[in-house]
């Protein structure tokens, strides 16, 4: 069930009108309910995923609360590994078995076969918000909930199921447990939400897919345009996840449950590390909380920072530990977006920057200082931004090219082909290549709007709350062209579910 189908739509209607018609103290009942049938919607097959990851981590959890109480410290331990790799290690299994097998077959010349598995719909967001949980548990930031289903609505309630955000307990649960009123302005503020969500979605994103998968699928016939080709996928990318993320706090909004902000303009960043704390924040905060400052604290690399101190001095001693956390952190998010190497290199490019970044800091501020550059000229903003934005461009050419030769090749051809008359070849999907001009206007438009909006909000500007401020008739103008604009120039080539809904 595409969070863009009309069928959908309804399920989220219907289940609205369920939520508020019942008592308050069962309200989570119905949103267990129709979590479940969501999922189930998607493929039953896929339930017996959901329940292992939903079971152990709730079982090892309680297991884990009752061995520190009786002052077991190493029992926990044991119990919170033993649940991790169960938990990991089914998405594992699911997720790398068979790109583990082709590199075995690739290093020892064999000829394995590749097993079928079922990929179960978003095993990785909810593999890792359970983890969190389970490591919140044990390190004491939150008590072991005792009620199995209401731990079961914890993992799988169906706005961020697919594609997140990663959720915590603390910040979390309550608010799906806790009763909420009907209030006319959640409903409003969440329609707004998902209008503008759908908008970056049918307008943007889709229409610039058919541009960026033609030219990806076919790199030989469209190699002079190479470079558009990752613009328009990086454009498709951020309109897609973030307008993916619209359309589920929207939702999550009328019921009035306010999810994790998972994006702050992230093509603003001066820097990136500033990047990784705009780009899909709730990934990152995971990542800092349950890998970088357990990795960073760990024995063996204070043993590696003691070594760096005496060897290399103090300065470049106390960044290499924090540099060597973040290559482990960048290369977990390589493996997390995908079972190919070049999802690995996508992340240890980012990796690389941010380590070697930090390790050089002391040294761009001496530079800085000596050319009399204060970090607040505007020119400086310009020109941070700007660099960030073409490393960000550059680690795009992993994400979308179908391996790393084929990345490298595009960034060769991006330097010395370049023919952007190439891209009235590609055909607007069904409508061919005669609309292919109004399809690349609608694109511009729509990214010219949303570079507008986000001005704005980089400037401190509430959209929604000036909108509201404005007389009716144009409040409900301005929403209207919004909700005809996607009826209108909405991308008809083919049907798109979510990019991040595949994770």
């Amino acid at each position: 069930m595409s969070l863009v189908s009309n069928l959908f739509l309804i399920f989220v209607a219907l289940s609205l009108l369920v939520y508020y018609i019942v008592p308050q103290k069962l309200q989570w009942i119905v949103l267990l309910v129709f979590s479940y049938i969501y999922y189930l919607a998607g493929g039953p097959r896929y339930v017996f995923f959901i329940l292992f990851s939903t079971l152990v981590t709730w079982l090892m959890a309680i297991f884990i609360e009752k061995t520190e109480e009786k002052g077991n410290h190493k029992g926990a331990k044991k119990l919170l590994i033993t649940g991790l790799i169960l938990n990991f290690g089914m998405l594992g299994i699911v997720k790398y078995t068979n790109f583990t097998i082709e590199n075995i077959n690739a290093l020892f010349h064999l000829h394995l076969r590749g097993i079928e598995l079922l990929f179960p719909l978003g095993i990785s967001f909810y593999t890792f918000q359970s983890s969190g949980y389970l490591l919140d548990v044990y390190w004491k930031r939150c008590k072991a909930e005792k009620q199995p289903f209401k731990y079961a609505l914890f993992v799988s309630y169906f706005p961020q199921i697919l594609q997140g955000p990663i959720g915590r307990y603390n910040r979390l649960a309550n608010q799906l447990y806790e009763g909420h009123k009907f209030n006319g302005k959640n409903i409003v503020r969440g329609f707004e939400r998902i209008l503008w969500g759908f908008f970056k979605k049918m307008i943007i994103a889709d229409w610039a897919a058919v541009f960026s998968d033609t030219i990806f699928n076919d790199p030989e016939t469209y190699s002079g345009v190479a470079l558009i080709g990752v613009l328009l996928y990086s454009a498709q990318l951020y309109a897609d996840f973030s307008g993916g993320m619209d359309v589920v706090i929207g939702i999550s909004s009328m019921f009035g449950i306010e999810l994790d902000e998972n994006f702050k303009r992230p093509y603003f960043s001066v820097s990136i590390a500033d990047f990784w704390h705009r780009w899909h924040i709730t990934l990152g905060t995971w990542m800092k909380d349950y890998v970088f400052y357990p990795v960073t604290l760990s024995r063996w690399m204070s043993k590696f920072g003691k070594w760096g101190k005496k060897t290399f001095g103090k300065k470049i001693g106390r960044a290499l530990p924090i540099g060597a956390a973040n290559l482990v952190v960048f290369f977990v998010v390589g493996v997390w977006h995908g079972a190919a190497w070049k999802y690995i290199v996508y992340g240890m490019y980012n990796g690389i920057i941010i380590a070697f970044s930090g390790i050089m800091a002391d040294n761009y501020r001496t530079w800085k200082k000596k050319l009399h550059i204060t970090g607040k000229e505007t020119w400086y903003y310009l020109f941070t931004v700007i660099r960030t934005f073409i490393l960000v461009i550059i680690s795009t050419y992993f994400d979308c090219a179908n391996n790393v030769g084929h990345a490298f090749q595009m960034m060769k051809q991006s330097v010395t082909s370049f023919v952007p008359s190439q891209l009235l070849l590609v055909p607007a999907g069904k409508l061919g290549t005669s609309f292919t001009p109004y399809a690349l206007a609608i694109i511009i438009v729509g990214c010219v709007i949303q570079f507008i909006v986000s001005v704005l909000q980089e400037r401190g500007v509430k959209i929604r709350e000036s909108l509201s401020k404005l007389p009716l008739p144009v409040t409900v103008a301005v929403y209207f062209c919004l909700l005809v604009s996607i009826g209108l120039f909405g991308s008809t080539a083919v049907a798109r579910g979510f990019i991040y809904a595949q994770f």
